[in-house]
This record gives C-alpha cells, sequence and structure tokens, in this order.
C-alpha cells in the first residue's frame, strides 16, 4: 500500500535534527576520533614545514583525518571534501570547532597530504593505536602482575600471521600497443604547445602523420583476434610515429622551443615516454616481453608488474606488500613498487 504525503515538507531552515544540536557519542567517527593519536604526531608533522616562510599549512589532525574518510568512504577527492562538507560528524572527526557550510580545505590540498604522510608514518600511528588499546586492558595487565607474583611462567599468547601479497593499481589493463598509442597522442599533444610560440618563426608544423598512426592502431586493435606477426608489425609501425614525434620535439627545441611552455605533468611524461620508448624498442629488437623495470602506465610509471601465478591472474599490476597480523592487530611491515622486472 502506499499512501501520498499531503503534509508539504518544511524548508531546510526549519528541518529538524534528532541529536539536537549535539553529536552523539555512538557514532563511528566520534569514537574513531578518540582512538587516534592525533597529538603524538603533530610535531613530527610540524617538522616538514618551514617555520616562518610560506602560508600555514593545514593540521596535521585535519591532513590525515581527510585522508582517513576517503580511503573508508572509497570516494575521490573532490567527493571527499564534499562528504566533509555535508556532515558534521566528519567535520568534528578532522578538528573543526563548529560546523560550517563552506568546505574546510581544497580537494588539491589531498595530494600534498599523500606525500606528506607517508607509509612510514602511517605505520607508526597504527602501531601507537594498538600499544594504546594494550595498555587500556586492565584484566591482562593484572593477569600478568598476580604470574609475576607467584613466580609462575608467562606463556607465549597470540598467534603472528605473515603474509605478502599485491595491492592491485587502478589501471586499465596494459598492452605494448595500446601503451604505445597513448604514447604517441601525448606526444603530439606536446608537439602542439611547443609550436604553438614559434608559429611566426617556422611557417610549417612539423609533420606527425596523427590519422595515419591511429587508422594503423584502429586496424589492429578493433580485431578480436590478432596474430603474433600482427601485432609485432602493429607494434613496429607505432615505435616508428613515435620515435619520429621524438625527433620533431628535439628540432622545435633547436628551434627556440622552451619546456617551460609544458605543464608540470607533460615533463613528467615527457621523460616517462623517453624511457618507456627505449624499453619497447629492446624488446621488438629482441623479440622478448620482459625488460628491467618496464613501464605500464604512463600516468604512474612506479607501477610494476607482479607475476603472482593465480588462476585467471597470473600478473597484477601494483605494489607489493608485506602484512603481519598479530592478535586481530595488522601491521604494514613493507610496501614497495620496486619489485622483480617482469
Amino acid at each position: 500500500m502506499y499512501r501520498k504525503e499531503e503534509q508539504p515538507l518544511p524548508p531546510p531552515e526549519k528541518f529538524e535534527l534528532p541529536f539536537e544540536g549535539k553529536l552523539s557519542p555512538n557514532n563511528r567517527w566520534v569514537i574513531m576520533a578518540e582512538l587516534m593519536p592525533w597529538d603524538d604526531f603533530e610535531e613530527e608533522y610540524a617538522k616538514l614545514f618551514s617555520a616562518e616562510k610560506g602560508a600555514p599549512a593545514k593540521l596535521f589532525r585535519m591532513a590525515l583525518g581527510t585522508l582517513i574518510i576517503k580511503e573508508k568512504l572509497g570516494t575521490s577527492d573532490r567527493e571527499t571534501i564534499e562528504q566533509i562538507r555535508e556532515n558534521p560528524y566528519l567535520q568534528y572527526f578532522i578538528g573543526l570547532n563548529c560546523y560550517q557550510q563552506e568546505p574546510p580545505l581544497e580537494s588539491s590540498m589531498l595530494v600534498h597530504f599523500k606525500k606528506r604522510i607517508d607509509g612510514e608514518l602511517i605505520n607508526k600511528i597504527n602501531k601507537k593505536i594498538v600499544k594504546r588499546e594494550i595498555d587500556k586492558s586492565d584484566k591482562e595487565v593484572k593477569k600478568k602482575d598476580c604470574l609475576q607474583e607467584k613466580g609462575e611462567k608467562i606463556k607465549n599468547k597470540g598467534k603472528l600471521i605473515l603474509d605478502a601479497t599485491c595491492a592491485p593499481a587502478d589501471i586499465k589493463y596494459p598492452t605494448d600497443l595500446g601503451i604505445l598509442n597513448q604514447a604517441r597522442i601525448e606526444k603530439e599533444r606536446i608537439i602542439d604547445n611547443l609550436y604553438k610560440p614559434l608559429r611566426v618563426k617556422l611557417r610549417k608544423k612539423p609533420r606527425t602523420s596523427r590519422k595515419i598512426a591511429r587508422k594503423e592502431y584502429l586496424k589492429v586493435a578493433k580485431k578480436r583476434k590478432v596474430s603474433y606477426q600482427e601485432r609485432r608489425k602493429a607494434i613496429g609501425k607505432q615505435l616508428k610515429y613515435l620515435k619520429k614525434n621524438l625527433g620533431n620535439i628535439e628540432d622545435l627545441i633547436q628551434a627556440g622551443a622552451s619546456l617551460e611552455n609544458l605543464s608540470k605533468r607533460q615533463k613528467n611524461c615527457l621523460e616517462t615516454i623517453k624511457k618507456f620508448y627505449e624499453q619497447q624498442q629492446s624488446m621488438w629488437e629482441n623479440k622478448t616481453q620482459s625488460v628491467p623495470q618496464r613501464i605500464v602506465s604512463l600516468t604512474q610509471p612506479h607501477i610494476r608488474p607482479i607475476v603472482r601465478g593465480k588462476a585467471g591472474k597470473p600478473i597484477e599490476f601494483g605494489a607489493k606488500l608485506s602484512v603481519s597480523c598479530v592478535d586481530n592487530y595488522v601491521f604494514l611491515d613493507k610496501i614497495s613498487c620496486n619489485c622483480s622486472p617482469q
């Protein structure tokens, strides 16, 4: 049965809140905020900044709290800020004294937070939380004291579980032909940006053959089944186009183009593509599929392929990490993307 609500809804300013302007102590974010050792790492975080130069930085609680919210909710940077703006519990969690309508920080700040709060610091915080919880266990302390008074030996307790696994990265499944096509497109954009200031000096833009190169790529990419010879031939063609674009960039630089006209992302991408081209050219000439420190993503060149040997997923792409579990507490012992090259 369905009954239409006859009474109209009140305006937003008259909407009644169940907690009467007070936060519930049983809320998960309030409970988590009490468990976090915010003050213990404030001084260590402050050492990353200058005492006199630069704009005032966000507090450690706001930086770490925002990253925890993002990972807990599984949202993007922008959506995380929107969630914080709308939720008073989240604003309390990151250290605000009262609810505010405006977002407390920009979404771009999360990029800086991730660089400043690394895995080593996160592991320290995790150990601090575990130690605090263990110290609060009065029953275990009393039991230990009683056993020591009686002269009895304390038996070992708990269980240690170690595991080495892979944290898959959020990237498209890499193929040599697909990444070569992406690298070619990025090179063409870089050539366009470098050519703009030289329009008057150079009447003709360097020829990139982008339309022909795209047709050659789609001719193979759209096929359901591609033979080894077809794929190898297509890769060879894309390598030639990429080499031609690299030469065009060098010619533009000699003609007076400056890399300062490129964005920071394009500069990093340019260096990545140069190394990627060398790897692909080496594999193509030697007819192999393995090269040391192989690049599988232009946007995340630090990611490496890891051979796992699983059914259906023999190779995974991401960071290799080692974790241990002691008395239901999980510790991150090691995380690295510099794994054995494949």
